[in-house]
């Protein structure tokens, strides 16, 4: 979690930050003692230790934070048992939310807290991303090659974090053209495309 802001003349400020290569050596251990909250979500200690080095390599200087650049940097790295690990590893995903959200709620729970409901794109240049399409990103403030996910955040004056995220589908995924691609994304047989319609009530105008 994020400390407490010291800027307290704002509602809810947002601390500016930025990390460079010594900073990841530095809150190593913090991070290997946060990542511990989640051990009993995974069966076996390798797959934690992939998270760990997955994260670090995410906080790195690698240029592309795919899975081969990242396991080549870390230390202990290799890339096929973390690739495993991305595509195979089963761990207990709804036991590692809640435990985040209890660690949130601890560490920055507030009268005054908010939730925050948003959509976010993430430019791709692939196709084989799952939603991937060309459509509005807000990110870049174009149609664009991109992802499309919608995000839930918590913000307090004790700071901010992501809650949860939904990826957006767009309609043309759940085409014939793109049953490949869903089978290569593992998409649950079930998924549908949905598309819902918000009303704006103009009583009493």
């Amino acid at each position: 979690m994020l400390p407490r802001c010291p800027c307290l003349d704002e509602p809810y400020p947002v601390p500016k930050f930025s990390i460079v290569a010594q900073d990841g050596e530095a809150f190593d251990p913090q991070l290997r003692n946060f990542l511990g909250e989640f051990d009993e979500c995974f069966s076996r200690s390798e797959p934690r230790d992939n998270l760990h080095r997955y994260l670090i390599g995410q906080f790195s200087q690698v240029e592309r934070k795919s899975i081969e650049p990242i396991a080549l940097q870390v230390e202990g790295g290799e890339v096929r048992s973390m690739r495993r690990f991305i595509s195979d590893v089963v761990w207990d995903e709804a036991g590692m939310i809640k435990k985040y959200h209890e660690l949130v709620a601890s560490d920055m729970s507030d009268p005054a807290g908010v939730l925050i409901f948003d959509e976010s794109g993430f430019a791709k240049k692939g196709e084989d991303s799952a939603g991937v399409a060309k459509q509005y990103c807000g990110s870049l403030g174009k149609v664009e090659n991109a992802q499309v996910g919608v995000l839930a955040a918590y913000a307090s004056p004790q700071g901010y974090a992501l809650l949860d995220a939904e990826l957006y589908v767009p309609n043309k995924w759940f085409d014939e053209s793109h049953a490949t691609r869903r089978k290569k994304c593992r998409f649950p047989e079930e998924l549908t495309f949905k598309m819902r319609r918000c009303s704006i009530s103009r009583s009493g105008m």
